[in-house]
């Protein structure tokens, strides 16, 4: 049985799409069988995975619409075990078409029930709001995962979001745990990001992830290649962070 991961934030900047490309290659390459979800109209894990974002006709739009199946939207990626359901920038009017249908937050769990035998892990790229195609996410999602960048701002908003995830568990989904916090963009010569490293660990303790993210120029590069880290520069520190993390998911998951 896979389990499905969201990984969110409504923050945008705290390495939401980073972490869902590199962490669904980490694990590929850890021989797990992984599909990535982009549920972000902006599509950067699409086109973070080499997909052409132009020439998506039918993805995650069409899957939340119910117009496809998930089997049909599914494309395989250079990632060695990795799919992907892509998105394409028309997933803008989801919110608005979504909002008279009935149990319309139950879209994306409804689509990827077919699928989820068929993958360890199936990570969902929430976009950076709390709007209804992150809502769907969750509803749909086992765990979520929250990126939180190591910076001064870093906890502003990370109660609106455990909030959220709280009146999900509630309402819609009350299966739904929280993976971790992972801590990224942390920078060890800065006293702030330190700072933050602390107050974080202070404030949740085991849900943070032991893994940090370091702030790394190549995880910046990698995508304008269409390529994950584990692709670019597997040596380098932010594929060895990412790696780390995927090893540190599959031991909590037992």
């Amino acid at each position: 049985m896979g389990k499905i991961i969201a990984i969110a934030n409504q923050k945008g900047g705290v390495g939401k799409t980073t972490t869902t490309v590199n962490l669904a290659a980490s694990l590929g390459v850890l021989e797990k069988k992984v599909l990535l979800v982009d549920a972000d109209p902006q599509a950067n894990a699409s086109s973070g995975l080499g997909v052409d974002v132009e020439s998506v006709e039918q993805g995650s739009y069409q899957l939340l619409e119910h117009l496809v199946s998930a089997e049909e939207v599914i494309v395989s990626t250079t990632s060695p075990n990795v799919d992907i359901i892509p998105a394409h920038i028309d997933l803008v009017a989801i919110e608005i078409e979504l909002v008279d249908k009935k149990k319309r937050e139950y879209k994306m769990r409804e689509a990827l029930q077919s699928i989820k035998d068929k993958y360890d892990y199936i990570l969902i790229d929430c976009a950076p709001s709390l709007g209804l195609l992150t809502l769907n996410a969750l509803v749909a999602a086992d765990a979520v995962l929250i990126p939180i960048q190591c910076e001064y701002f870093a906890l502003e908003g990370l109660g609106k979001l455990l909030n959220t995830v709280k009146s999900v568990q509630n309402i819609h989904n009350p299966d739904l745990d929280i993976e971790g916090l992972l801590l990224t963009m942390y920078d060890s010569r800065l006293r702030l990001s330190n700072q933050v490293v602390e107050e974080v660990r202070k404030h949740f303790e085991d849900m943070v992830f032991k893994t940090i993210i370091k702030r790394n120029i190549k995880l910046g590069e990698a995508p304008s290649y269409g390529e994950s880290i584990i692709a670019y520069d597997a040596t380098s520190r932010g594929a060895k962070n990412y790696i780390s993390l995927a090893n540190e998911i599959i031991k909590n998951n037992g």
